[in-house]
């Protein structure tokens, strides 16, 4: 097995773990002890059950459209970006390996929770006043440095031919 394709599995293997542990936890803890504010006015942790995309996008559409949108465009992401990594693993920057496994390991984790619970599990709550930004998760942060990642990558490190 290629070294780089090694390195893939185990951080995206490690963004699963480490994910779907934190959703167990916090959403356990949350369910019997409410809200908890860690920083007051600017971070709790509070459960919300995101049964829409990103940011709650396509939430308010039907079951069976959010289902067959948010289950079948997690799963090609997550399929792509492995078959992609094993198959190019070799050619591909460490950079690049590393994005490629923050974003399948946040794809996997959040399709479990569509899967096996039916809403992803969110609780990172961050807000000024009443202005929130989306609460989120392990998953999501995972896959939006992936993304960042290779932005940075291509705009400012990859070598031009």
């Amino acid at each position: 097995m290629d070294k780089k394709f090694l390195i893939f599995l185990v951080i995206s293997l490690s963004v699963i773990g480490i994910d779907l542990l934190t959703k167990k936890i916090i959403t356990d803890y949350l369910i019997r002890n409410g809200n908890v504010s860690i920083i007051p006015g600017f971070f709790d942790l509070t459960l919300v059950w995101n049964r829409g995309a990103a940011f709650g996008i396509f939430g308010d559409a039907p079951e069976y459209i959010r289902k067959l949108i948010l289950i079948g465009a997690s799963s090609v992401a997550a399929v792509v970006a492995f078959i992609y990594a094993y198959i190019k693993s070799s050619k591909l920057s460490y950079w690049e390996i590393i994005s490629l496994a923050l974003i399948a390991g946040g794809a996997v984790g959040n399709l479990y929770d569509r899967i096996f619970i039916g809403a992803v599990r969110d609780f990172f709550d961050f807000y000024i006043k009443n202005h929130h930004w989306p609460a989120f998760n392990i998953a999501d942060s995972a896959i939006t440095i992936g993304i960042a990642g290779f932005v940075v990558y291509e705009l400012f490190f990859k070598k031009k031919n």
